[in-house]
């Protein structure tokens, strides 16, 4: 009998670039929808992110003296180019988890096998919670993108051959500006703590130069010196980079009730700002499966890394459980560990045996297809669909007519739709319309009492409820 070579077939040879190409198609095709169509909404929080782009002065400090300022600086920019409007509210971010999702890709290859870099990549990009925090037009996408950048640049910094100073010098940067937004000191750290403890990192941190070190050095500082000069101007802000509640003490019960909801409530999800529980049963027990393996293997580096950084996160989390998008990269990294274990269980069982290991795939193949099938009806139906997500998003900025000259508005409304018109010009946000014809919105129109003007048209959203959004009223 000829036992036949599996490597030989074309689609075994090319599997991992196959593989590759179809995460990057998915991922592109992921962004584009929910950037475009799923929500197609504004959440609170994108509204207040636009109200603070617009309220920087580069000439008055203390605007600059928040939290996520690179964030905002980039975002004013885009405005200032394409004007506000949906999509160029959320392009920031989209951005951001564009370059979050390669990196994380490029950090799965180096860390783990490829077969489990391809597997663990494609579950992380279809998870409601990437999918959600990758369109959402304010910061919270910094807590996935200065992690994985930070894991990466740091990654290169030990393996690379060539450029390495080019490559220490990018991480400086990066952990300099990482810095400017919450807990994105503590995977610092995390790196910190990992080279002072583990012998590989240890030793490899003695064998730098010191004349580049110091070069290195000097350009963090010379990063983070504004932001120091900030603090000064405002101590409150270095409490919020350290991610410390508003109020003290903490309620732990509460905070603790939480953080259960949030992670491990799989019977009664929940939709509030985020969907929840972060991630399905099956993740769930995927990343604890990862867990218990960091912990046989954690004389690794990288469980090094990982433990030290979840140890460092765990107390902040207790004190404020808002910030649940800081565990994500850390639980996509234990459940590729989590991979691992159990696809390595398997071929074990089978060390010689192709036909086995083939046959082995197909559970293998049913599992991952359900949990990125989850993932995404998960996200499309929560955050679309749902009729409790309905009054959470707002879709009134793209329903105001294009020939609209004065928009009347109620006192809450007017901080954003004064930074519209900062950087759109289109209209004029008024509390007395002067012009025959003007829209009003839907909090402001029982405000208008003229008896000299008469409704024309309402413009309505797709909502079954409170869909009448935008009145157009015309003088007599």
């Amino acid at each position: 009998m000829v036992t036949r070579d599996f490597s030989e077939y074309f689609l075994y040879r090319w599997r991992y670039v196959i593989g590759y190409v179809l995460v990057s198609l998915l991922l592109a095709g992921l962004l584009v929808f929910t950037g475009l169509y799923f929500p197609g909404a504004l959440s609170e929080q994108e509204i207040r992110s636009v109200i603070i782009s617009e309220s920087l002065d580069l000439q008055d400090l203390n605007t600059l003296t928040t939290i996520h300022l690179p964030y905002y600086l980039a975002q004013a920019g885009v405005f200032t180019l394409f004007g506000v409007s949906i999509f160029s509210v959320k392009v920031v971010s989209l951005a951001l988890a564009l370059l979050s999702a390669i990196g994380f890709i490029i950090l799965l290859r180096r860390w783990f096998k490829p077969n489990i870099a391809v597997i663990a990549a494609i579950i992380a990009i279809t998870t409601s919670h990437f999918l959600y925090i990758a369109q959402s037009g304010n910061p919270s996408i910094l807590y996935i993108f200065w992690p994985t950048v930070l894991l990466l640049l740091g990654t290169q910094v030990t393996r690379a051959k060539k450029f390495r100073f080019v490559w220490k010098v990018l991480f400086a940067v990066a952990a300099a500006l990482s810095l400017y937004s919450p807990l994105n000191i503590y995977p610092l750290i995390a790196i910190v703590l990992a080279v002072a403890f583990h012998p590989h990192l240890r030793a490899a941190f003695r064998r730098l130069s010191k004349v580049r070190l110091a070069i290195v050095s000097a350009v963090f500082l010379a990063l983070i010196s504004p932001l120091l000069y900030l603090i000064w101007l405002d101590p409150s802000l270095g409490f919020s980079l350290l991610g410390a509640p508003n109020v003290w003490p903490p309620d732990w019960g509460a905070n603790f009730m939480q953080l259960i909801q949030q992670y491990f409530l799989f019977w009664n999800p929940n939709i509030t700002s985020v969907m929840t529980p972060v991630f399905g049963l099956t993740s769930a027990l995927l990343i604890l499966l990862g867990l218990t393996r960091l912990i046989r293997t954690r004389e690794t580096t990288r469980s090094y890394l990982i433990i030290i950084w979840i140890v460092c996160l765990t107390p902040v989390l207790m004190m404020n459980p808002d910030f649940t998008s800081v565990t994500f990269i850390p639980s996509i990294l234990l459940l590729a560990a989590g991979l691992t274990s159990l696809i390595g269980f398997w071929y074990r069982l089978f060390p010689l045996n192709p036909y086995a290991r083939i046959a082995g795939l197909i559970p293998i193949i049913i599992l991952v297809g359900a949990l990125i099938v989850s993932g995404l009806t998960r996200y499309a139906y929560g955050y679309h669909y749902s009729p409790t997500v309905a009054s959470i998003f707002s879709r009134d900025l793209k329903l105001i007519p294009k020939d609209t000259k004065q928009l009347v508005v109620s006192a809450d409304e007017k901080p954003f739709y004064k930074a519209v018109q900062a950087f759109n010009g289109t209209f004029v946000v008024v509390d007395t319309p002067t012009e025959n014809m003007f829209v009003a919105t839907k909090a402001a129109a029982n405000g208008i009492n003229q008896k000299n003007v008469e409704i024309v048209k309402i413009i309505t959203n797709e909502n079954s409820h409170d869909a009448d959004r935008l009145y157009v009223y015309q003088k007599h």
